[in-house]
């Protein structure tokens, strides 16, 4: 395997780890995790009887981060870069029975739930996405960060665009996909977390004009700022400063800068940086699954154990070297 193509499958094995750790604490506080796994998260454990999105799912499943993120990756393959906006609402109301029919709690976001429903109501495509503020886009963009080029931002910005606004069509939704995309994409290139980091602000920057407006922080200067927050601190300082400052929360502009926060803390791991942002309280599989995918392609998937790869594989039945070889393909060209 080459160097772009372990950077590519890292994004993805990334992703599926991080989302698999965060599984089981999503949307518990942090003293409800301390009380349950500990200071920080070892290793994939499996959904408590309790837990209130995923119970009963075992050690290492996946959910609806990677599951939506590989349904984007088959679009961007058939379409060779681009993507069918009226296609990929179909596939993602279609995904949504599809988890239903499996007993499955974690169905549409709130914001991506109410654009789609929009858009079955008639609604125009250019405004079902106008009060989508919540990290939808952000979660499933990797894809599209693997696919395109890092030399030109404004063709990057321009694919994130149209793979978001059909359900997240506000400045911050884009500014925070754009940012993921963006250090994706850096990082299968060849950058380090530093410079993908670098990417990722500029991204965020461009897109912040793109879409409606609504009233939001920065995305740009909340990762500028959370990310020097976190540098060089332990772990369970890091923890307390993302959990009380930065936030933890569906919002946009909290989650996507506290992944970046957290590979800052630990830009040479982004095993550690995964299982800071699983401990950490709030939207922790959305959360872990982009610092993982950001991590992964900087390091690429030999950065984490092979056991955790092996697994995420096996429980979900992924086959996530096969999708990156052909995301590089639609890159390539």
């Amino acid at each position: 395997m080459t160097e772009i193509q372990d950077r590519a499958a890292g994004a993805l094995y990334g992703l599926a780890v991080g989302d698999a750790l965060g599984m089981p604490t999503e949307s518990l506080s942090r003293p409800e995790i301390v009380a349950r796994y500990g200071l920080l998260l070892e290793e994939f454990q499996p959904g408590a009887a309790d837990q209130p999105l995923a119970p009963g799912l075992p050690a290492g499943a996946v959910t609806d981060d990677t599951e939506q993120a590989l349904l984007l990756a088959d679009l961007v393959i058939e379409g060779d870069g681009e993507v069918d906006e009226a296609e990929f609402a179909r596939r993602l109301l279609a995904w949504e029975e599809d988890m239903r029919a499996r007993g499955s709690l974690s169905l549409l976001g709130p914001s991506t739930k109410r654009a789609l429903s929009a858009l079955v109501a008639g609604a125009a495509r250019e405004e079902t996405g106008r009060t989508g503020t919540t990290n939808g886009a952000a979660m499933r963009i990797t894809p599209v960060g693997v696919a395109t080029p890092a030399g030109d931002p404004d063709v990057l910005i321009g694919r994130v665009v149209t793979a978001s606004r059909v359900t997240h069509n506000t400045g911050v939704a884009l500014a925070g996909a754009a940012a993921v995309a963006a250090a994706v994409s850096a990082g299968v290139a060849g950058a380090t977390v530093p410079e993908a980091t670098g990417a990722a602000v500029t991204a965020a920057g461009r897109a912040a004009g793109r879409g409606h407006w609504v009233a939001a922080a920065d995305v740009a200067a909340r990762i500028t700022w959370a990310t020097g927050l976190t540098a060089g601190r332990p772990a369970d300082e890091v923890l307390d400063l993302v959990y009380t400052l930065v936030g933890t929360s569906l919002a946009t502009q909290e989650s996507v800068p506290a992944a970046f926060a957290f590979l800052a803390a630990a830009p040479e791991d982004p095993w550690l940086a995964c299982r800071l942002a699983a401990s950490a309280g709030g939207d922790c599989d959305t959360i872990a699954a982009i610092t993982g995918a950001i991590g992964g392609a900087c390091h690429g998937g030999s950065a984490f154990p092979g056991a955790a790869r092996a697994t995420v594989s096996a429980v979900n039945g992924l086959r996530l070297d096969e999708v990156a070889a052909a995301l590089l393909t639609v890159r390539g060209s």
